[in-house]
């Protein structure tokens, strides 16, 4: 490896997961970060750490790899790693980029530049329309979607000509703020569609290779939140297709290192078409790895030094089946909301599973960057073992202070339509996934708060041993029962006490500490949705910015208007009238932070 130093331009648990690679080559690591980020996991991970404004800052980013004697930038996902200026300005530094070409990445990382690719490899597209056509002309649904950018950004479903203009609109903005460009395209939307990607890799030398399928199919917000490989129930002869059109593709326009085409399947009519080529490793490249058996972050590192690939395609083949779930901070119970906290005590499972994230205990997550807190990935000989495997591994994540989706992720890995096959890429719109039951969430509660509230360490410490007997239980009080908790929590030192008496949410369920009592509370469901019931009053259903106020005192609207747009981890939610009426109180202001639950508007309903 004639690599010595690589910067990562990049947070999080991807800046972890290229460090760990790099460790293992023996090459030296770099990482960026704001003050924000000053002491977060992937800063003091890195054998250098330098401060920069922003990870959007190419400039600051490119000097920091110069100053901190970095020979390589490995851009990660998200940010500026789809940034053909960004690449350029590394390789002018004379660093060399792990990655594909500018060129490619202008070509391949742009929807609209893309499909014309993909058009002249022979590959099927999705029926599209002009975005500045009549809109009454379109047969909907219809998809309006960023043509920079990806990971469900800049992306609406239009149902009808009335609400073409508003979604232009959203689109834009979301495109804008997520991308620096607002680009549009408008493509006919496959109601029941399977999301099918397929991974590739190259090398400077002319081979492109495929490396098996992911179905991605689970998704709210056009983002993912299962992901598995190879992908189920394909017949062989279609799943080979898919191959050859992805290394078609590639091999047309020159791709070098890791990449990803993904495929839109119609379920209804067996029809695949090209959605988009992802031109950097994606968020689900562990379950690829799991099943092929190799190091994309490695194989990257060599294509980028100009090696050839070590292996052949005779040499790809799948190895059991491998499920990957995304851990975010959002409230999957109430829309999906993005939400911000301090995570006061946090548990992945240290068995039976690969974690790869950056939480730990007493970090604060704000709205600043994407919600994504981590990935749980399990593997097994067959897709239901590993389907099992998961439910298992999940049981066994928790964040106490911080809503998650972690209890949604296990009800719907554990359930019998993911279990059987049938979630496309609109199951998530059109079904509810049940919560969980709060008996697990309790007990796993417990013992977290155990675990973070009592003493521990020194030479008589208390390790749940004692002579003659088991150890004593402990016993945690609810209103409607209690959890007796054995083993290792018996002898910490002390019962449970009021230390923690905030509400916390483990698993979607939420939980409360009174005195020395553990109570269980079934969420509120208007407590955190733009309106409270009844009274008009309009609230912020998260924490995030106000992107736009569209009424005034006084002004009369009608049921469904929009009030304002809130905006949090690049998602826009439009704050609507609650019925016909007069707003007689409109308090914020566009580019104000908002808490969740803080009013907003407030609507009076018409006379009778």
């Amino acid at each position: 490896m004639t690599i010595q130093t690589v910067l990562v331009a990049n947070r999080g648990e991807i800046a972890r997961r290229v460090f760990r690679t790099c460790r293992a080559l023996g090459v030296r690591t770099v990482a960026v970060h704001t003050e924000v980020d000053a002491d977060a996991l992937h800063v003091r991970e890195a054998d250098a750490a330098v401060l920069v404004p922003s990870y959007l800052d190419a400039e600051a980013v490119v000097a920091a790899a110069t100053s901190a004697g970095a020979d390589a930038v490995h851009p990660g996902y998200g940010f500026l790693s789809e940034n053909a200026g960004f690449a350029r300005a590394v390789a002018e530094a004379g660093l060399t980029w792990v990655g594909p070409t500018p060129e490619v990445i202008e070509r391949m990382g742009r929807k609209d530049a893309a499909r014309e690719v993909a058009l002249a490899a022979g590959v099927p597209v999705v029926p599209s329309y002009d975005l500045d056509g009549d809109p009454a002309s379109f047969a909907y649904p219809v998809l309006v979607k960023a043509a920079a950018g990806g990971g469900g950004k800049g992306m609406r479903v239009v149902r009808g000509p009335e609400e073409y203009a508003d979604a232009v609109g959203a689109a834009r903005r979301e495109a804008v703020a997520a991308f620096g460009d607002g680009t549009l395209l408008v493509e006919k939307y496959v109601e029941r569609g399977r999301h099918v990607e397929v991974q590739v890799v190259g090398d400077a030398h002319g081979t492109v290779l495929h490396l098996l399928t992911r179905e991605c199919s689970a998704q709210r917000r056009h983002q993912k939140v299962l992901e598995e490989a190879p992908a189920p129930d394909l017949d062989p002869h279609l799943r080979h297709r898919m191959h050859a059109a992805a290394v078609a593709l590639a091999s047309a326009v020159g791709y070098t290192g890791a990449g990803t085409v993904e495929l839109l399947l119609d379920a209804t009519t067996g029809d695949f078409y090209f959605l988009e080529m992802n031109t950097r490793l994606q968020v689900e490249h562990p379950v690829t790895e799991e099943v092929a058996g190799v190091d994309l972050v490695a194989l990257q590192l060599s294509v980028a030094a100009g090696e050839p690939l070590p292996l052949t395609q005779e040499e790809v083949a799948p190895h059991g089946h491998a499920i990957e779930a995304r851990v975010y901070a959002e409230d999957a119970y109430h829309g999906f909301l993005p939400q911000a906290g301090r995570a006061t005590a946090v548990r992945w499972p240290d068995t039976g599973a690969r974690v790869d994230h950056a939480l730990e205990s007493g970090q604060v997550v704000s709205t600043a960057y994407d919600p994504m807190l981590g990935k749980v990935v399990a593997r097994g000989r067959d897709r239901e073992s590993a389907r099992r495997a998961l439910v298992a591994a999940l049981d066994d994540t928790a964040v106490l202070g911080l809503t998650t989706n972690t209890g949604f992720l296990r009800e719907l890995v554990a359930s019998d339509a993911f279990r059987d096959g049938e979630i496309d890429t609109a199951w998530l719109d059109r079904n509810q996934v049940p919560e969980p039951d709060p008996a697990p969430a309790r007990e796993l509660a417990a013992r977290l708060w155990l675990d973070a509230n009592t003493e521990r360490g020194g030479p008589f410490a208390a390790d749940g041993f004692r002579m003659g007997g088991p150890p004593a239980p402990v016993v945690v009080e609810f209103e409607d029962g209690s959890v007796t908790l054995p083993g290792r929590h018996a002898d910490r030192g002390r019962a449970p006490t009021n230390r923690l008496t905030s509400l916390v949410t483990i698993h979607g369920v939420e939980l409360a500490w009174r005195g020395q009592r553990h109570v269980f509370e079934r969420p509120d469901p208007a407590a955190d949705h733009a309106v409270a019931t009844g009274d008009g009053t309009v609230v912020a259903p998260m924490p995030g910015t106000v992107l736009d106020v569209r009424v005034t005192e006084g002004q009369a609207v009608a049921e469904g208007d929009v009030l304002g747009v809130v905006e949090a981890m690049k998602m826009e939610l439009a704050l609507k009238a609650p019925f016909a009426g007069t707003v007689t109180s409109a308090t914020p202001t566009v580019g104000q932070q908002v808490a969740l639950g803080a009013t907003l508007f407030h609507v009076t309903p018409e006379q009778g």
